[in-house]
């Protein structure tokens, strides 16, 4: 039965081209009758050895081949094929028609037609080609199988062909249990869709994708990440037929690891720095301790509270054991989440039981890390069971506490809890959390320590303020002190209203230089000496020359003052400046005017003289008294604010407290960067 090309093909089968392993091998083939004689010559015969088929057909391949010394040999191994039917392998002599000897390497074994007559097939070879191939060939295999690189070949319908050793440790699957298997199956650690339209487009294109990075867990490693160096390769023979897709994987997980631990140093390192910059920029408590939190969100945690000991706070020693009062001073979220709901609100004292984990960090001084929240964990992290429902919700699922320890003493820990990033917290991360939570501490003690020392100031310079005047005869006076817009910037603003012989008042509003509790330490001295000098019944101006006196020797050693003493009988005040703004005095139905008075030079400065201003003060005539915060502000100038200041004093109100708080009101600086001591007195009607 003939079958053509069609058919063929239909059934399966290829037209081989003119260049395949056969032709590359060179082999020839011919046919021997019985006798010896050259039947069947084929064209790579005539290549080889350079005789045509007219020239070899019909002739004796023995005198047309072999050598007379190699005779006897032939004709054996001839009979032996033709007699037992046994193929014979192996080289053999044979005469080139050039006349030269060449090495064959020879395939012979015996044919039978359908008439029964029998016919001898030679294929041969030269055998430096095969050699070669054979060397090649084991060379190759020797690569594949024994190479550390995973090697596959696949057809052009992306199945395996074959798969080396190397392979199968990555995936975990044999050889044999590959071929056959579509690509995206067998590797589908390495991302089964995107692997699999590169593989088509290098098929389509030719063109190799080399060293594209994938990182993942093959089932033979499902516990941790490893990364592959993945290329493509198609396969083309010798006639651009395309064969396939090679395919190679380079474990590279050592080398994407140290890049990856080199790029967490250098961030570290940026974070670290980072931190040096924002964390105690002021010394304001809240805000170092919220600085530190947003430092660490998002780069280290999702969620970040900063949890300050109450009695640290307090400057108090805490408990040795039991439960401790911990007060939350910043509480910092990547994003909304019911993690803020859950932890404890800001600037709040709360009870911390014994068995929550941030008890523990702080009574061991040492960090608490739970690379994996379980139910139990969650419940020692929460305040409550709903705390810990709420963080459920969110899916924390990791949490690092670090204790804050400045100058040898635990002041509180910075808790750390991951719900979007997924990778639980490491070692690593924890020495990062202790070096930021060592550099912040710092920065919150002096805050802490600062904020006491400011208190201080504060109740100090407040029990050192009048709390009640006396009733001083022909007036009616009302005060106003005001401090920093920050409550522990304390100032050396002070007032006084002091009974004098004769039923005269003395009315004294001054301002120490500087703050803290050395100006609130100052301003007291100042003021009782001004109580202790005003008894003595000298004129304003030796009162300020024996305050200049005193004042050089405290420290700070400048203040300025403004001194007026009313006398009720004369119905005039005499007023003197020691380098302070002047008093506004408003006359009944009057404009409101300041006091043309020698300026003085501040107190401290020593040697200048003072000098005294009689001003008449009649029935409803008002004098207003004042420090520099209640006018002054960073950005306009002092005769602009002080026209502001007489503009509004030319609108009545209905009472002198109502007058004071419209002031404070309209004048003070809204950052209130300084304190503001204001005194008004207004003369019986």
């Amino acid at each position: 039965m003939r079958i053509g090309w069609g058919e063929a093909r239909r059934a399966g089968a290829r037209r081989s081209s003119e260049s395949g392993l056969l032709d590359v091998l060179g082999v020839a083939a011919l046919v021997l009758d019985t006798q010896g004689r050259i039947v069947l010559w084929s064209p790579q015969a005539e290549r080889l050895l350079g005789y045509s088929a007219e020239e070899a057909l019909g002739e004796f391949a023995a005198r047309v081949l072999v050598d007379e010394e190699h005779f006897e040999l032939v004709l054996r191994l001839f009979g032996e094929v033709m007699g037992s039917g046994e193929a014979w392998a192996g080289v053999f002599p044979v005469r080139h028609k050039d006349g030269t000897t060449r090495l064959l390497e020879f395939r012979n074994m015996r044919l039978q037609d359908d008439r029964g007559g029998f016919y001898a097939l030679g294929l041969a070879a030269d055998g430096d080609v095969l050699r070669r191939a054979e060397r090649d060939l084991a060379l190759s295999v020797g690569l594949v199988d024994q190479s550390p690189i995973g090697l596959a070949v696949l057809d052009p319908d992306l199945r395996f062909l074959s798969a080396n050793a190397a392979l199968e440790r990555m995936d975990g699957m044999s050889a044999a249990e590959h071929l056959g298997r579509p690509m995206g199956e067998a590797l589908a650690f390495l991302g089964r869709d995107g692997l699999a339209a590169a593989a088509r487009e290098v098929l389509d294109s030719g063109v190799p994708q080399v060293s594209r990075q994938v990182v993942g867990r093959s089932p033979a490693a499902p516990d941790s990440d490893r990364a592959w160096s993945v290329s493509l390769y198609r396969l083309d023979d010798s006639a651009g037929r395309v064969l396939g897709i090679a395919v190679s994987l380079i474990d590279v997980t050592d080398r994407y690891r140290a890049a990856a631990e080199a790029e967490r140093a250098r961030q570290h390192l940026a974070l670290i720095a980072d931190a040096s910059v924002r964390i105690g920029t002021t010394l304001d408590l809240e805000q170092t301790a919220l600085e530190l939190a947003e430092v660490t969100v998002p780069q280290l945690a999702d969620v970040a509270a900063v949890d300050v000991l109450d009695s640290v706070l307090k400057g108090r020693p805490g408990p040795s054991d039991g439960p401790l009062l911990i007060q939350a001073l910043a509480v910092v979220a990547a994003r909304p989440t019911p993690v803020v709901e859950a932890a404890d609100p800001p600037g709040r004292a709360a009870r911390y039981g014994a068995d929550r984990l941030v008890t523990r960090c702080v009574r061991t001084a040492r960090p608490v890390r739970v690379p994996r929240l379980d139910a139990e964990k969650l419940a020692r992290v929460a305040r409550d069971e709903r705390s810990a429902a709420l963080l459920a919700e969110a899916g924390a699922h990791s949490y690092l506490a670090v204790p804050l320890i400045a100058r040898g003493e635990v002041l509180g820990a910075i808790d750390l809890i991951r719900t979007d990033n997924p990778l639980p917290f490491t070692e690593e991360d924890e020495a990062l959390a202790a070096e930021l939570a060592a550099r912040a501490a710092v920065g919150i003690d002096n805050a802490r320590l600062y904020r006491q020392q400011q208190e201080t100031a504060l109740t100090l310079q407040r029990s050192m303020l009048p709390r009640n005047h006396h009733d001083p005869v022909g007036l009616d006076v009302v005060s106003r002190y005001r401090p920093a817009a920050s409550r522990y910037e304390v100032g050396g603003d002070w007032f006084d209203v002091i009974g004098l012989r004769d039923d005269g008042t003395a009315l004294v509003v001054g301002d120490v230089m500087g703050s803290g509790i050395n100006a609130a330490t100052t301003m007291g001295r100042l003021r009782t000496a001004t109580q202790t000098l005003s008894r003595l019944s000298l004129e304003p101006a030796e009162v300020l020359r024996h305050l200049d006196e005193i004042t050089a020797g405290l420290d700070p050693w400048f203040a300025t003052c403004v001194y007026a003493a009313y006398d009720p009988g004369a119905g005039r005040c005499r007023v003197s400046t020691a380098g302070h703004l002047p008093p506004v005095l408003i006359p009944e139905g009057g404009e409101p005017v300041l006091l043309d008075l020698p300026a003085g030079a501040p107190l401290g400065v020593g040697g200048v003289p003072f000098s005294d201003v009689t001003v008449p003060l009649g029935p409803g005539d008002r004098l207003v008294l004042y420090t520099d915060g209640l006018v002054e502000t960073r950005d306009d100038d002092i005769d602009s604010r002080l026209a502001k200041l007489l503009g509004l004093l030319r609108t009545p109100d209905a009472s002198l407290d109502a007058t004071c708080d419209r002031l404070l009101r309209e004048l003070r600086d809204p950052d209130g960067h300084d304190d503001v001591a204001l005194l008004i007195a207004r003369v019986h009607a």
